[in-house]
């Protein structure tokens, strides 16, 4: 049965006298994808700073699993189970693609009781990290790449790498930044594929610009202009709006 995972309540953020988002909720459901979209400048990206910590709310409250997220550190939020990318690729390239995986899923190690002779283990051979490491990889699709460079993967594989080390540290919550920037075809179908694949087992927030993949992936739409949401619903309804496409998709 999908619940609510990560609820926000009339956020608002405020840069001197501009807000970049201004008294904006939402609710994030495990087994539902939810796309917000709007024109450059229209408040997407800081909205998800707000999700994920990256920028505190003026005002407003964000609950994330049952606990009270408002004021607390990217760091801590991670841990309560909220995983995100960027607009830009955000991997170690001189690494090969398992070790990256590898080290975002140690990264949840901290969590167990502190053993000082931790310190004194091969890292690579931790049973239960490696464990996580391969789930993400095989969510991913990236098996078959896990001995290539980072660095030499193309954009699309990059952008399947970034998830595959979210997916590694075990969050319920993905905030996704534009991941189908850049791809060609061919690679926007395989990430739309991917988050197809991991939609059951988490809540999802993506903000995008493609329109094919937004129609694709949506189960709930939402629409910012000026930091403000003008529509927000599903996603046929949204996109009859008068409103939104006058402002945003072009249409008369």
């Amino acid at each position: 049965m999908s619940e609510v995972l990560l609820s926000a309540r009339n956020l608002t953020k405020k840069f001197g006298g501009l807000a970049a988002v201004n008294d904006v909720s939402v609710d994030l459901w495990r087994d539902r994808i939810h796309v917000v979209i709007g024109p450059n400048g229209a408040g997407k990206s800081t909205l998800t700073n707000l999700l994920s910590g990256d920028l505190p709310p003026t005002s407003g409250t964000i609950m994330l699993g049952g606990h009270d997220i408002t004021r607390a550190s990217p760091e801590q939020i991670s841990r309560r189970g909220l995983g995100r990318s960027y607009q830009k690729t955000n991997i170690f390239l001189p690494f090969t693609v398992w070790d990256n995986v590898r080290l975002a899923a140690q990264s949840r190690t901290a969590q167990q009781p502190w053993n000082p002779l931790r310190w004194l283990q091969n890292a690579a051979q931790d049973a239960e990290v490696n464990e996580r490491a391969e789930s993400a990889l095989e969510l991913a699709g990236l098996t078959s790449r896990r001995t290539s460079i980072a660095g030499a993967a193309s954009h699309g594989e990059q952008r399947q790498l970034e998830i595959a080390m979210t997916l590694a540290t075990n969050p319920q919550v993905l905030l996704l930044d534009e991941p189908l920037a850049g791809m060609g075809v061919a690679e926007a179908e395989r990430m739309v594929e991917l988050l197809l694949r991991i939609k059951p087992q988490h809540a999802m927030m993506l903000v995008e610009h493609d329109i094919d993949a937004i129609f694709a992936l949506a189960d709930h739409l939402t629409v910012m202009v000026n930091g403000t949401v003008i529509a927000s619903g599903l996603p046929a309804d949204v996109r009859s709006d008068e409103g939104v496409q006058a402002a945003y998709l072009g249409e008369h």
